[in-house]
């Protein structure tokens, strides 16, 4: 087949090879241009007549002469290539990912010798290509076998790997460093990796869709690049071929992917010097004639990821300020260069007092000037402005990658999502507070149900449908700082609708640039927890913590801190996809990273100040010579100091940075993940967001198990009983949970820190659809509750024999009394919501599974609770 005429590459694509190419958030630059790597992979081939595994200096030089025309623009070779490959590639705009081979088929960690010569090899292989303008990246290795990864074990292996990559930055400090991946160990994590490489081979586009976004969630804040991808014309056929070729490059091109590698240039491929003949991968064939996927790749790569004569959305992009000046230029000047076809920009000022206004107005941006009434409201005066079809929203302190816009509408355009969220990311600073402050906790995350699917996304960077904001009433303005992006995701996903996660969708975001700043915000974090948590009791444990159902992004494949993992290897390590599956940790695992800790210690602490003046209260258990009390809190303070030192450890893994700068970042980054928890819990506590927080007092009813009935002559399923209780309960803002397919009891509601009340529902029929709903409620005591009672008697009673001092005997006393109290006020409030809300009981027909029959009494419901001297004698 005969090549097409030449073409012109794309605007889009970096053609200044001077440049070397750096790493800008989830994408590729080279100078003042993003990188979009259309590649093929190159080789391997046999031996020239120097030697050399490549074809001979004029064939390769029509060969990228042929990629140049057809807009490829790298190539991903898997053996070092000379230095004449390099400059040929040069001339022709052409970058090389360089592999870097060596013996990774082998147990290479069982040979101390064999891996020192590994990386003396590395070392010479990169200084032969060091400094090149050609190089885009060094690949330290690629697919190393799962049975050679479960030998060694996973964190062995990416120790290897890091070594390998600190070797190149050693030799070449400005390259980037990269590890071929593929699914076999997709939990291979290497932290020296710049940018996250994977080879795939999936025909099928919902199925490569699929996973590309489960590789993005692996990548987190760092490109992916996908090192190979392709078929076997063979086996399929040229034009099946083409299709596919064209089908996978532009999936993974919008999915947000920097760039892909067609394997293979040419079906010429030899393995070990031996010619490989039983398959056909090439864009050309062995005579280099082109083949029709030549053409489609072409194609692919000038149209993908973004067709303009799409039926594009109207975007409106709203930016809320107050006192916002210092930043808000830099986010109008990115929402200048942001490339969109149809896009209105909203200023909401907010009664700034600073300069805010002026700047906004040196810019083409419809300017909204308010009076000070806080952030939700600033962002309900951009919508009642928005004429776009879809409403963003972006800070005053963040900027927007140029295709910002165009990834969130081909999300919009492709799902049914009422919201889409993308990632934000603090952009690189030298100074060591800025740069602690944004690997610190506490800044703004997006939380994920599934790798398309999110519970929760910041407002820093979403989108709603304007029709899904205007349904549901805008957002509500008692959030006038923070908590109003979380509120409207919860509001939205009670409608029924779903929030979306567009990858490559990014924003740049800075965080606060002092300790004073960073503190102050994340007590008004507390702040807005304490307003959710009122608004939506049923998303907050008992403690006062947010129970997300999602796994909160991390940016990396492994686990957060503490949590425990498994890798699915398959039977004798033979899977094809061996994923990592994270199990939650335990409450005492978690409870370091929670601001719940803090009161404990603060506990522990008031009882060893007790023990000062009761001696018995500091108990020694035999061989321990500290006392118990002491004990405790020691071992909270080194577990919570541990935490903060690992997470400031992790935060910083290495890089250019000298070992000194690296101590002082990772020593204010664990400083502030030991402060930022006291600031939250100083910010929750002070709006009554506590343990021990109690809202409206209702009727108390019954703190011991009775029962109750409901008459209804209205046919329901019992699953349309429990539904319609279970939203009965909700509404009167206490938490229920459902009990599982193993459990005897069907709802569990929360009444605080220290019980919880269960009920297990039975319908009993009674002919011509009379049926009566009985309903059993008893309480349950946790073991934490149990261990703080038997405790506390214990103590009390220790002092009575021991014959202690009045003082404590009372002391002690009343704190078994308040505790007892506290418990039976706990369970007679949640007794009394549980049987008030059976009185309201009202099951309608949308809580049935199937439409209920239609009855001639209409419906009524004859509700009666039974009374105490009844559950005696039952």
């Amino acid at each position: 087949m005969a090549d097409p005429q030449p073409t012109l590459l794309p605007e889009r694509i970096a053609r200044d090879i001077s440049s070397r190419p750096t790493v800008r958030g989830k994408f590729l630059w080279a100078g003042d241009q993003k990188l979009l790597i259309h590649g093929v992979t190159y080789g391997t081939f046999a031996a020239n007549t120097a030697g050399e595994q490549y074809p001979e200096r004029k064939q390769v030089e029509r060969d990228f002469h042929r990629m140049e025309r057809h807009s490829i623009n790298a190539i991903r070779t898997y053996t070092v290539p000379p230095t004449w490959l390099l400059d040929l590639a040069a001339r022709h705009c052409i970058r090389v990912l360089v592999g870097v081979p060596w013996e990774q088929h082998v147990a290479f960690l069982d040979d101390g010798s064999l891996t020192r010569s590994i990386d003396a090899r590395v070392r010479r292989d990169v200084e032969r290509c060091a400094g090149h303008p050609s190089v885009l990246a060094y690949a330290v290795g690629n697919e190393i076998p799962t049975s050679i990864v479960r030998w060694h074990g996973r964190a062995r292996v990416e120790s290897f790997i890091d070594r390998l990559g600190a070797t190149v930055k050693d030799v070449d400090a400005a390259a980037l460093v990269t590890y071929a991946n593929y699914p076999s160990t997709e939990y291979l994590d290497p932290q020296s990796a710049d940018l996250v490489c994977f080879n795939v081979f999936l025909e099928a586009e919902d199925r490569l869709a699929a996973y590309l976004a489960r590789l993005q969630n692996i990548a987190g804040d760092r490109p992916l690049l996908i090192g190979e991808l392709g078929l076997d014309s063979r086996r399929h056929g040229d034009l099946a071929q083409a299709v596919s070729v064209r089908s996978q490059l532009t999936t993974a091109l919008q999915a947000g992917c920097a760039g892909a590698f067609v394997f293979s240039w040419t079906d010429e491929w030899h393995r070990n010097g031996v010619p490989v003949d039983d398959w056909d991968f090439g864009l050309t064939r062995r005579d280099g004639r082109a083949k029709p996927a030549l053409v489609a790749a072409q194609e692919a790569y000038t149209e993908a990821p973004f067709e303009r004569s799409a039926p594009w959305p109207s975007i409106s992009v709203i930016v809320c300020t107050h006192n916002g000046g210092t930043t808000l230029g830099e986010c109008l000047g990115g929402l200048d260069q942001v490339d969109y076809p149809d896009i209105e920009v909203i200023v909401v000022d907010d009664g700034s007092s600073d300069d805010s206004a002026e700047i906004a107005s040196r810019h083409d941006v419809n300017l909204i000037r308010t009076e000070r009434r806080g952030l939700s409201c600033a962002r309900n005066a951009g919508l009642a402005a928005a004429r776009g079809d879809i409403v963003a929203y972006i800070d005053d302190d963040a900027w927007p990658d140029r295709d910002w816009l165009s990834y969130l509408a081909l999300s919009f355009m492709s799902s049914s999502h009422a919201g889409i969220g993308g990632p934000n990311i603090p952009p690189p600073d030298e100074r060591v507070i800025p740069e602690s402050i944004a690997r610190a906790p506490g800044g703004p995350i997006h939380v994920m149900l599934s790798d398309l699917e999110a519970e929760h996304i910041p407002g820093c960077n979403m989108a709603f449908r304007r029709t899904a904001l205007e349904a549901v009433g805008g957002f509500d303005s008692q959030f006038a700082v923070a908590g109003d992006d979380v509120d409207m995701c919860w509001r939205l996903q009670a409608m029924g609708w779903t929030l979306g996660f567009s990858p490559a969708a990014m924003v740049w975001h800075r965080r606060r640039r002092t300790i004073g700043a960073y503190l102050r915000q994340q007590a008004g974090y507390g702040k807005a927890e304490a307003l959710l948590e009122r608004k939506w009791p049923e998303h907050y444990n008992g403690g006062g913590h947010v129970k997300w159902a999602g796994r909160v992004y991390s940016g990396r494949v492994g686990p957060p801190g503490g949590n425990r993992f498994r890798i699915y290897y398959g039977p004798w390590g033979s899977a094809p996809f061996q994923s990592i599956y994270e199990r939650r940790s335990g409450w005492i695992a978690s409870l370091p990273l929670m601001p719940q800790s803090y009161l404990l210690m603060v506990a522990m602490a008031m009882l060893i100040a007790g023990g000062l003046l009761w001696p018995p209260l500091l108990i020694r258990l035999p061989g321990i010579g500290l006392p118990v009390p002491v004990l405790l809190l020691t071992c909270a303070m080194v577990a919570l100091a541990g935490q903060a030192v690992f997470s400031g450890w992790r935060a910083f893994p290495g890089g250019s940075r000298s070992l000194v700068k690296r101590i002082r970042y990772r020593a204010v980054t664990s400083l502030l993940y030991l402060a930022q928890p006291v600031a939250r819990l100083w910010g929750r506590a002070r709006h009554g967001l506590t343990p021990w927080r109690r809202r409206d007092r209702p009727q108390l009813g019954i703190p011991w198990p009775h029962n109750g009935r409901v008459w209804s002559e209205d046919w329901q399923p019992a699953s349309a009983w429990a539904r319609a209780l279970e939203r009965e309960l909700q509404s009167r803002g206490v938490v229920t949970r459902r009990g599982s397919a193993f459990d005897r009891w069907d709802l569990e509601v929360d009444s605080g820190l220290l019980a919880a009340v269960r009920l297990r529902l039975a319908v009993e029929e009674h002919g011509r659809g009379h049926q009566l709903m009985r309903a059993r409620l008893w309480p349950r005591l946790s073991r934490f509750t149990f261990a703080l009672i038997l405790s506390s008697a214990g103590l009390d009673a220790l002092a009575l024999i021991g014959r202690g001092n009045l003082s404590t005997v009372l002391a002690l006393s009343g704190v078994l009394a308040f505790l007892l109290l506290q418990l039976a006020i706990d369970l007679a409030t949640v007794m009394g919501i549980c049987d008030r809300a059976m009185e309201a009981l009202v099951v309608t027909k949308r809580d049935s599974d199937r439409p209920a029959p239609t009855r001639p009494h209409g419906g009524k419901v004859a509700v009666r609770i039974v009374t105490a001297a009844e559950v005696m004698e039952e």
